[in-house]
Parts: structure tokens; C-alpha cells; sequence
């Protein structure tokens, strides 16, 4: 049973006692009870003004002082705000309630909540791949393009360069490619296609030969006696022969190949002019429509091997992305430093949002009440407390018939 019936029901039932005690019979107990529903019905009748009061006129009649939360609207919203500003939600127990709390802690254990769960773990991965199967990389390309292009307009590539070089000497690669290059002239040397190819080359050339006299004379015997296929055999021969002396680690023709082979390298490296020369090709070849297509290709290629990624791990729940997740807590968790200075930072930033605003409680209060009519903030009112204050009605009726009894007592007596 609602209060506000209650409180009614009481306030009849004081009525009536009263009325039906005028009909009895004169005795003790009559007046006793006339007495006692005689207080009752004024005390109901009293509270049932005063609480009525509040909220509207009672019986509709304009009496002084009565409807006082109307009357007294602005003062009660601004009573209400100065409470909640300055006692229940003041920035003093706001900031102290933020210094309290461990932000990185509970962020992370309700996240940790949340990833624990297969649903949103799948949920999570195909957002992804959707995402993923979305992205237009076609519009990325002249973006990457400039970038790259912009990078190796300001990298200084001598400098690179020259530790490339240096790296690599280091670690003996310089000699390693030209025993690389030793091996593959040694294997093409070897082949009788090669034996016969230098013998006609010499042939040719030794034909060409003009001498007078007596070395002419000698030269044209040894051309006589010597054929395509024994000069290409000599020659085969003392090219490997040569290529072998090359190959010997303390050979003095292959310490003198590595030292001007590095020279050289060196040269180059350290030319400006070809370096720059090699980047403005680099710049061009860039911006060009065949590197545009190859990065368009490669990011497609990319985009395929991370959706099938995605939609592989989704099948399986999510174990990898949960993997990950836990491998990035437990190594987030180690950097005691990094978490406190992003609790403070995160801290800091939280408790200058709620100096900065927290004059917006009290503005969004009032724009709330404002937009509210009489009728809607009084029954509001009644809503949260007119139960209560009903009940303050029922107890001023019973009370009254108490009193009213104790009264009809004095009297007697």
C-alpha cells in the first residue's frame, strides 16, 4: 500500500471514529474515544496542511506561506548546487579520492577482465579484420612515397655508407666477395666453351699483329705453329693459373687486390657528387609509377597475410591476441618507474579536468531543474521524499488520538 493512501486511510479513519463517538452512548469509554479521534483528526488534519504546504497550495487556496518549494525555487537550486559544489562532490574530496585510487591497476584489471573472456576476444579480432580488409592502401601509396622520398632526401647516405663499408671490412666481407668472384671466374674458366672463346679471340687478335723484319719473321712462325685450340689452352691455363695465385691467403697480387678494391670502395663511398647523383635517382625511381605499383602490391600482400593472421587467430578464440596481451602486462608490469609516472601523469591530468570543470556540476543541475516545470519538479520532490513526509501525516494522526486519550484522562480526573 502506497504511503500517501495510508496516510489518507488514517485520516478517514480519525474522521469517522470521531463522528460515530458523537452517536454512542454517553460512558467513560466514548469520551475516552471521542477524545482520543478528536486529537487524532486535528493532528492528521494539521500535518496533512504542513506537509501539503510544501509542495502547492492546499484545496487550491492562495494562503500565505504555503507552497514553499515553488515559492523558494531558486533558492532551493541554489542550495542544492552549493551542497553538491562545496560538501558532497567538492573538488577537495574529488582530488583526494583520485590520489587514493591505483588508475594503471584498475585499468589493467578490468581490462585484464574483459580479455579474459573468449567472446570479446573474437569480437576484438574481427573489428580487426574488418578493419584490416577496409583500409584503402591504394591512398597510402603517395603518402609512403613522399615519405620515403623525403627521408632519403635528408639521410646522409655517405655517412651510411662509409660505416657500411667500414662494418663490412671489419667482418672480412670485402675479401669473402672476392673469393665469391674468384670461384665463379674459376668455374667459367674452366669450361671448354671458355678454352675455345679465348683461343679464337687470340687467333683473331695475333692475326691482326703487323711486324717487319726479323721479328715479324718469328712472330708469323709462332702464329703458324700455334692454333686456336692451343692458344685457347694456354691461355685457360695461365688464367687459372692466376686465379689461383689470387686465392692464396699470403699471396702478395691478392693483398694488393683487397687493398685497392677498398680504396676504391672508399672513393666511392665518400664521393658527394655520386652520392648525391644516387640519390636524386633514388627520389625519381621513388615518385615513379613502377614504385608505386610495387608498394600498392606490397601493402596488399601485407593486408592479406594480416587478415588471414586475424581470422586464423579468431577461429582459435583469440589465444594469440591473449598471448600478446598477457606478454605486454607481464613486461609492463616489471617497469615499477614507467606505471608510477603514468599514474601520476594520468593522476594530474584527472585532477586538472576537475579543477577546470567542476563548476560544470552545478551549471548542468540548474540547466536540469531549469528545464523542468512546476508540476514536474514538485512531483519529482514528492517522488523522492513525500514518502517520508506521508508518513509524518500517519504518525500525527495516531499521536494525536495518544495525546487526545491522555487528555480525556486529565480531564476526567
Amino acid at each position: 500500500m502506497k504511503s500517501r493512501n495510508l496516510a489518507t486511510i488514517s485520516l478517514a479513519v480519525m474522521a469517522c471514529g470521531f463522528l460515530i463517538t458523537l452517536f454512542l452512548p454517553e460512558n467513560i469509554g466514548t469520551e475516552l474515544l471521542r477524545g482520543g479521534f478528536e486529537a487524532g483528526l486535528v493532528g492528521g488534519i494539521a500535518d496533512w496542511f504542513a506537509v501539503t504546504a510544501l509542495f502547492r497550495h492546499p484545496l487550491g487556496l492562495r494562503i500565505p506561506h504555503t507552497s514553499l518549494l515553488l515559492k523558494n525555487r531558486d533558492k532551493i537550486v541554489q542550495s542544492l548546487i552549493s551542497a553538491m559544489e562545496n560538501e558532497l562532490l567538492n573538488k577537495a574530496s574529488i582530488e583526494n579520492k583520485l590520489r587514493k585510487v591505483r588508475i594503471v591497476s584498475l585499468g589493467s584489471g578490468l581490462l585484464t577482465k574483459f580479455m579474459s573472456r573468449k567472446k570479446a576476444r573474437t569480437e576484438i579480432l574481427g573489428q580487426l579484420s574488418a578493419l584490416v580488409q577496409r583500409l584503402p592502401v591504394e591512398q597510402a601509396v603517395p603518402y609512403l612515397q613522399t615519405a620515403l622520398a623525403d627521408y632519403l632526401r635528408d639521410a646522409e647516405l655517405g655517412v651510411a655508407a662509409d660505416r657500411i663499408a667500414t662494418r663490412l671490412m671489419n667482418d672480412g666481407k670485402d675479401t669473402a666477395a672476392l673469393d665469391y668472384a674468384l670461384e665463379g671466374i674459376s668455374g667459367w674458366s674452366g669450361r671448354p666453351q671458355t678454352r675455345a672463346m679465348l683461343g679464337k679471340i687470340a687467333s683473331e687478335k695475333l692475326a691482326e699483329v703487323k711486324l717487319g723484319g726479323l721479328k715479324g719473321m718469328a712472330f708469323q712462325a709462332f702464329v703458324g705453329f700455334m692454333d686456336a685450340d692451343m692458344l685457347g689452352e694456354m691461355l685457360q691455363g695461365m688464367l687459372q693459373s692466376g686465379i689461383r695465385d689470387f686465392r692464396e691467403a699470403d699471396s702478395p697480387y691478392r693483398e694488393e687486390m683487397i687493398r685497392e678494391i677498398r680504396v676504391a670502395i672508399f672513393q666511392l663511398v665518400n664521393d658527394e657528387a655520386k652520392i648525391a647523383a644516387l640519390k636524386d635517382w633514388a627520389q625519381k625511381e621513388l615518385q615513379g609509377e613502377e614504385a608505386a605499383a610495387f608498394l600498392h602490391q606490397q601493402l596488399e600482400v601485407f593486408r592479406g597475410k594480416a587478415a588471414a593472421m586475424l581470422e586464423e587467430d579468431r577461429s582459435s578464440g583469440g589465444r594469440r591476441l591473449f598471448a600478446l596481451y598477457a606478454m605486454l602486462v607481464r613486461r609492463i608490469s616489471g617497469e615499477t618507474e614507467w606505471i608510477q609516472g603514468w599514474e601520476e601523469r594520468i593522476r594530474a591530468s584527472l585532477i586538472n579536468i576537475v579543477e577546470a570543470n567542476h563548476f560544470r556540476l552545478g551549471v548542468l543541475v540548474k540547466e536540469n531543474l531549469d528545464q523542468m516545470d512546476d508540476a514536474s519538479l514538485v512531483n519529482m520532490l514528492e517522488d523522492k521524499v513525500g514518502k517520508d513526509l506521508q508518513w509524518i501525516r500517519v504518525n500525527g494522526a495516531v499521536c494525536g488520538f495518544v495525546v487526545g486519550l491522555v487528555l480525556t484522562v486529565i480531564q476526567m480526573i
